[in-house]
Order: structure tokens, then sequence, then C-alpha cells
């Protein structure tokens, strides 16, 4: 497991992101924590726990929070890196809403299946009604995009191989984007993909999450992931 590190992006998540922090440093992993110009303590309580923490100012959005995380590991010299650099990246986000707990059953389908991008797929019966439609409809729609099943489009608890990476740095999007052109770079490039059902857990603060502009947003989404994962194979 010291050849995997966990990057957590954290935006305004002071009173949860260092209980995050701690859980995953109980499983084993080293954490970095990527402050995206929070204008609370996320920074200062992810440090207090244990983490590093990378410091992004102004916000960047979490594709680029996760972007300048993957950078930050990759560069040589990282600190803490082991001599022939991280293998793999776990990531999961700041607020508490993915459970560290599972954190042993994502590295064992990395370990056992070679994939290049393993993903918690979460149970949508668990998620609000309204938010359940949209993720829904948004998954069928990409799959069609893809031309296969695509479970779970969305979810930020995964684990990253190195090499998948290091591509998705090519990626322009900053925001949620982000990780649905990652999955359209691993198919596009022929890369492994698994899925690990996951829980999520709900808690009582008010998402910043519109569900309609985002379902609306997704739908170009979805036509630009389509496109790059054409021009990935094209590459391939």
């Amino acid at each position: 497991m010291s050849v995997v590190l966990a990057i957590v992006p954290a935006h305004n998540e002071a009173g949860r992101v260092g209980e995050v922090v701690r859980a995953v440093i109980g499983q084993g992993l080293p954490v970095l924590v990527v402050d995206d110009g929070s204008a609370d303590d996320s920074g200062a309580e992810a440090d207090a726990a244990g983490a590093r923490v990378l410091r992004l100012e102004p916000n960047r959005g979490k594709g680029g929070a996760l972007k300048a995380g993957f950078k930050d590991a990759l560069a040589t010299g990282s600190p803490g890196a082991p001599p022939d650099g991280w293998s793999a990246f776990l990531t999961l986000d700041g607020d508490g809403q993915h459970d560290p707990a599972e954190i042993p059953r994502l590295l064992e389908a990395w370990r056992t299946s070679g994939a290049d991008l393993v993903v918690g797929m979460r149970d949508y019966r668990d998620m609000p009604p309204i938010r359940w439609f949209t993720n829904s409809v948004s998954r069928l729609l990409f799959s069609r995009a893809l031309g296969r099943r695509i479970p779970d489009n969305q979810s930020g608890y995964r684990v990253h191989s190195r090499r998948l990476a290091e591509a998705a740095l090519a990626s322009e999007e900053q925001g949620f984007a982000f990780e649905v052109e990652e999955i359209a770079i691993c198919v596009g490039r022929g890369y492994g993909l698994a899925w690990v059902p996951i829980k999520t857990i709900y808690g009582t603060e008010k998402s910043d999450i519109k569900p309609w502009a985002h379902f609306s947003s997704f739908i170009r989404v979805t036509r630009r992931a389509s496109r790059l994962m054409h021009a990935e194979r094209r590459r391939a």
C-alpha cells in the first residue's frame, strides 16, 4: 500500500476533511489534500490531521484540484514518494460522503483486475429522488455515447493507475466533467476499467449541485467525452 497515494480535493470542508484524513491514514495510506481555494480552515485542519496540503488559489474546481494533485504527485522528487514514484492514486471526496473503510476493497480490485481505473459504484437508490433521476438518465446517455455500459460516471471514489493519471492531465475540464472525461480517456486508450459497489453517505449539509442545470451541462460533457474517446482510439 506504500505505492498508493490518497488524494483528497477539498473546498470549504472544515469540520469534515480532518476526519476523512485520519480515517484514510488509518487504512495505511499517505494523504495529499488539495485545498482548492477554501475560505475556511480546511487546509489547516487537514495538516493537523496528518495530510500534506497543496494550496490552490483561487478556486479551480474539482477537476482542476484533481489535476493539480496528480501533477504534484507525479513530479520528480514529490514529497514522500517511493523511489520509483507512486504506482497509483486513490481519490475520495473531502466532505465525508465516501467511507474510507471501503479503501481495501477498491485497492484489492485494482491489484487483482489489473485495471487502470477502478470506480466506486454508488447505489442510486440511496440518492435523493431528483438526483437519482438525473444521474440515472445521465449514465444511460453516457453509456450509449461510449458504446459500453458505464454504471456510474461521476463517482469520485476511484483508484487511478499512474499511466492513466498522466494521460488525464491532458483534459481541459476543470469541474465535475474531468472525472467523466477520465473514463472516456480510459476507454479510448483500451485501458482496463473495473467497478466496485460502494455506499455513499449523504449528510445534512445543503448540496451546491442544481440537478437540472447539472444535467443540461452533462449533455455537453457527454458529447465532448465521446469525441475525446474516439480521438484517443485513433491516437492509440
